[in-house]
């Protein structure tokens, strides 16, 4: 149940940005139960590890967006001092070399395996998509067929009325 829990909870955080889902430093660092600058500062004296695709800081756009999900716009508020950095799913297993302590290692495996859930899930949104999707094409066909018998019929019952209609005893 704890475990679910966990996953519930990081699943939240998983965001997608760029065409990717990403985790943000400040929700890593709330995990990892560490500050974010901690972690942002492990992750600069690591930089060879966390290449462009591993990690990526918001631009104003992405940022604006992101803080309009919240009631309040205050920088200072919302502790933000500048952009926050987003973590795509291979950046997020590489901060497990970086931070080495066991809360960081249990963490890092409850995220590997919302992110391996959430891959499940989606196979299975993806076939489930496709089968609907079979559905309501043979459903449209059917229809059509349907819509052409009654078409004919409605036509044949009209030219039967229109014989029928000088000949009332």
């Amino acid at each position: 149940m704890q475990a679910l829990v966990i996953q519930g909870e990081i699943g939240s955080k998983i965001l997608t940005l760029r065409a990717q889902q990403v985790m943000l430093d400040r929700d890593l660092a709330k995990l990892y139960q560490v500050e974010t600058r901690r972690l942002n500062e492990q992750v600069k004296r690591n930089q060879d590890r966390f290449p462009s695709d591993f990690m990526f800081q918001l631009n104003s756009d992405e940022l604006e967006n992101w803080k309009s999900q919240f009631a309040t716009s205050n920088k200072e508020i919302m502790g933000l001092r500048k952009a926050p950095y987003a973590f795509t799913e291979e950046g997020i297993y590489m901060l497990a070399t970086v931070l080495r302590s066991p809360v960081a290692t249990d963490t890092s495996i409850n995220i590997i395996r919302t992110f391996k859930k959430l891959r499940e899930f989606s196979k299975h949104y993806n076939t489930l998509a496709k089968q609907i999707m079979a559905v309501e094409r043979k459903s449209d066909k059917e229809y059509k067929e349907l819509k052409k018998a009654l078409d004919e019929l409605i036509a044949s019952s009209q030219l039967a009325e229109a014989k029928v209609m000088g000949f009332i005893k």
